[in-house]
């Protein structure tokens, strides 16, 4: 037995959902993964970029992180979010949480040469 087939048994789960209601919850559950699908390949390839920033980086004997350049991402992504009615300090989490992968990645790469 699934846990949504427990919910279901219930009579509270989404056998008891009128079929309209049903429907809409399935229609907006497959948007939200194929957002979620746009989503990793967009930080796919933002990942595909800063390697290759990385590797110049690395070439050129530079920093992996640059602090300016960060300020002013979240500076930037921050007027984003508030603009798309989304919470800043959630995008400035997510941000840092990707700019730390990111430096991560280029010490890596620096370490390797």
């Amino acid at each position: 037995m699934t846990p949504s087939d427990t919910y279901n048994a219930t009579g509270t789960g989404p056998g008891s959902v009128d079929p309209a209601v049903r429907a809409e919850l399935v229609r907006l559950r497959e948007s939200i993964d194929n957002i979620d699908a746009a989503v990793v390949h967009m930080l796919a390839e933002r990942f595909k970029c800063t390697q290759q920033v990385g590797h110049l980086k690395a070439a050129h004997r530079l920093p992996p992180a640059d602090p300016g350049r960060e300020a002013d991402q979240i500076a930037r992504l921050r007027t984003l979010a508030e603009n798309a009615k989304l919470d800043p300090a959630f995008a400035e989490k997510l941000l840092n949480f990707i700019i730390a992968e990111v430096i991560r990645h280029h010490e890596q790469i620096a370490d390797a040469r």
